[in-house]
């Protein structure tokens, strides 16, 4: 490990001031970021720990559910007010990693890393969440970009994601038995409007939508409306954990399955 500048500001302009520092990384939960730095993967001149600015809670209205960048995974999971609105995402937080990850990890860094096997991306993008940062809101279509790859620009840092309370919503993944990453996890939301939006992580490399089982579900919102219904497996990951056909396969079955816990 090389050494590093470390700071802990307590305003959000000096983060962001910080942040644009060359080499500089920002430092949320460290689920990812510190493994990459141990494993010399990662050398930044300097780590901005995000823990100062105090940045966490849920705030839940009529039509959103708010939730501050730094509040931890397990803080969602056990929210009273996100189970009412959203059950959905209540149970995509609480199925994350394990105690230690759920208490350490954030809603922020989890979507500004946007890991492909992440699971909170598929709830952003499904829900048609809006990103809030320092200088501007982003809608959730136009956010994740690619692998490990969003729309944030240098010194821009997420403060907040609202989240439009839908009419139903489901989750279902099919975990990593070690990691609790998704080989495939799949979130589907119905929208006070009818509309549907399905969002997929793990199967490729980056989260995406599925046409195709939106349309479907659109038309009827029932597991059996995507009988026939399938992904391509041309583009999706393959890997020692599943290949590309299984994972298609498994984007299917979790699709029904998310369909079918949604309420």
């Amino acid at each position: 490990m090389e050494n590093f500048d470390f700071h802990r500001p307590a305003k959000l302009a000096d983060a962001v001031k910080l942040a644009k520092t060359k080499e500089s990384k920002l430092l949320s939960g460290g689920m990812t970021l510190l493994p990459t730095i141990k494993q010399g993967l990662a050398a930044p001149s300097a780590l901005i720990d995000l823990g100062g600015l105090k940045n966490s809670g849920v705030k839940v209205g009529a039509k959103s559910v708010v939730i501050a960048a730094g509040t931890v995974h397990a803080a969602v999971a056990a929210d009273k007010g996100v189970k009412k609105a959203v059950p959905a995402l209540s149970t995509l937080a609480g199925g994350i990693g394990d105690p230690q990850v759920r208490n350490r990890g954030t809603i922020g860094g989890s979507v500004a890393n946007n890991d492909p096997a992440a699971d909170y991306p598929s709830a952003v993008l499904a829900l048609g969440a809006t990103v809030h940062t320092n200088a501007r809101k982003i809608a959730a279509d136009k956010f994740f970009t690619g692998l490990f790859s969003t729309a944030l620009k240098d010194g821009e840092i997420i403060t907040g994601i609202e989240f439009p309370v839908p009419a139903k919503a489901g989750y279902a993944k099919f975990p990593n038995p070690a990691s609790r990453y998704a080989l495939v996890g799949v979130f589907v939301a119905q929208g006070k409007d009818g509309k549907v939006r399905v969002a997929v992580t793990g199967a490729g490399p980056g989260v995406f939508r599925v046409p195709e089982f939106e349309e479907a579900l659109s038309k009827k919102f029932s597991a059996d409306a995507l009988n026939g219904v399938s992904v391509k497996a041309k583009g999706l990951n393959s890997d020692i954990h599943a290949s590309a056909a299984y994972r298609a396969h498994l984007i299917s079955v979790m699709a029904k399955r998310a369909v079918a816990a949604a309420k």
